[in-house]
C-alpha cells in the first residue's frame, strides 16, 4: 500500500510538473530591479526581458524597488510567492556582498535560488592622465615604492568597486589610503579632478572618459579584454597577476521555491535572448558583457564570487559603520 501510494504521489507530481510547464507563463511576469531606472542592473533588466516577453508571448513588467544598496526591493522579491510570476534582477552587491557586511532581512543562499546569468562587468584601473606612469606595471612599481603616499577612490565601503581595489592592492602589494564615496559618480568627477590617485570602476562608466582623454586606463579586473575597452589588457596580463579575474554580475534569480519548470523555462529564454545579435549589441552599448553560464554553472559562479568577496573583506578587513 504504501509502495502504491508512492507510486501514485510520482505520477501526480510529474503531471502537475508538466501540466505547468505547458501552461507557464499565462500572465505578466513580475521583474524586481531593487535599483532606480538607468542603473547598470535595470538597463540589463529591461534589455533582456524585452526579448524574453517577445519570447513567450507575455509580458515582463520591470518594478523598480529602490534603496538601502539594493536591499529593499530584494526582500520584497524574497518575500514574495514563489509562483514563477515574480523574479529579482540580482546583482553583486545586495546579493554576494552586503550579507556579508552586515545582517539584512534576507538569506541569499536560503531566500534564492538561481536562473540565469545576464552580463557581468569588468572593472578598470584608471588614473588622471597626468599620472606619471604609462602601464599597469610603472604604476605597480610606483605606488609600491611610496607606501601611504597615494589614495584610491570607491564608489562607497563594501562597493564591489571596493573590493576589486583591495583584491588587486593585496595580490600588487600596494599599501594606499581608501577614499570612499557615495556612488561612482562623484568617485569618477574626484579622479578626473586630480583630487584621488586612482580608482577601479565599470567599462561602461569609464569608457566614455578614456575614449575622451579625461582617464587613463592601464588595465581591466577580467580574465580577457572587456568589450566597451578592447585595446586595454586584462591585469593578469598587464600587471602579471595569474588569475586576476574579478567582475560584478547581473542575472535573474527566484524566490526558493519557485517550480524548477518556471526556472528552466526562464533560464532557457534568458539563454536564446543573450545569442540575439540585437539583445547582445544592446547589452555591449550599455558596457555590459553577455553571460554565457548554464543554470548550474551560474550556481557554481555565485558560490565562488561570495567566497571570493568573503576572503577579501576578511583580509582587508572590511566594515560597514
Amino acid at each position: 500500500m504504501t509502495l502504491a501510494r508512492s507510486l501514485l504521489s510520482l505520477i501526480a507530481s510529474l503531471f502537475l510538473a508538466s501540466a505547468f510547464a505547458q501552461g507557464y507563463p499565462n500572465r505578466p511576469i513580475k521583474v524586481v530591479v531593487p535599483w532606480p531606472p538607468g542603473q547598470a542592473t535595470d538597463l540589463a533588466a529591461r534589455i533582456v526581458s524585452e526579448s524574453v516577453a517577445a519570447a513567450i508571448g507575455q509580458q515582463l513588467v520591470i518594478d523598480n524597488r529602490a534603496g538601502a544598496g539594493g536591499t529593499i526591493g530584494s526582500e520584497f522579491a524574497a518575500r514574495a510567492t514563489p509562483d514563477g510570476y515574480t523574479i529579482l534582477a540580482g546583482s553583486s552587491g545586495p546579493i554576494s556582498i552586503g550579507p556579508l557586511l552586515q545582517k539584512l532581512p534576507y538569506d541569499s543562499a536560503r531566500d534564492f535560488e538561481p536562473i540565469a546569468l545576464m552580463v557581468s562587468t569588468p572593472y578598470v584601473l584608471v588614473v588622471h592622465p597626468s599620472f606619471p606612469a604609462n602601464t599597469a606595471s610603472e604604476f605597480i612599481a610606483l605606488v609600491r615604492n611610496n607606501p601611504g603616499k597615494y589614495n584610491f577612490a570607491s564608489s562607497g565601503t563594501g562597493a564591489t568597486a571596493h573590493l576589486v581595489a583591495e583584491l588587486f592592492n593585496r595580490a600588487a602589494g600596494l599599501n594606499a589610503v581608501h577614499v570612499p564615496y557615495k556612488g561612482s559618480a562623484p568617485a569618477i568627477t574626484d579622479l578626473i579632478a586630480g583630487h584621488v590617485t586612482y580608482a577601479f570602476e565599470t567599462a561602461a562608466a569609464t569608457a566614455p572618459h578614456v575614449k575622451a582623454g579625461r582617464l587613463k586606463a592601464f588595465a581591466v579586473s577580467s580574465a580577457g579584454r572587456a568589450l566597451a575597452l578592447p585595446d586595454v589588457p586584462p591585469l593578469a596580463e598587464a600587471a602579471n597577476l595569474p588569475g586576476f579575474d574579478m567582475r560584478a554580475w547581473i542575472g535573474f534569480i527566484a524566490p526558493t521555491g519557485t517550480p524548477r519548470e518556471a526556472r528552466a523555462r526562464l533560464a532557457a529564454e534568458v539563454q536564446r535572448a543573450l545569442e540575439s545579435p540585437a539583445t547582445r549589441a544592446k547589452l555591449v552599448a550599455a558596457g555590459l558583457e553577455p553571460g554565457d553560464l548554464t543554470p548550474d554553472q551560474f550556481a557554481e559562479y555565485l558560490k565562488v564570487q561570495s567566497e571570493r568577496f568573503a576572503s577579501v573583506i576578511k583580509a582587508a578587513n572590511i566594515k560597514v559603520q
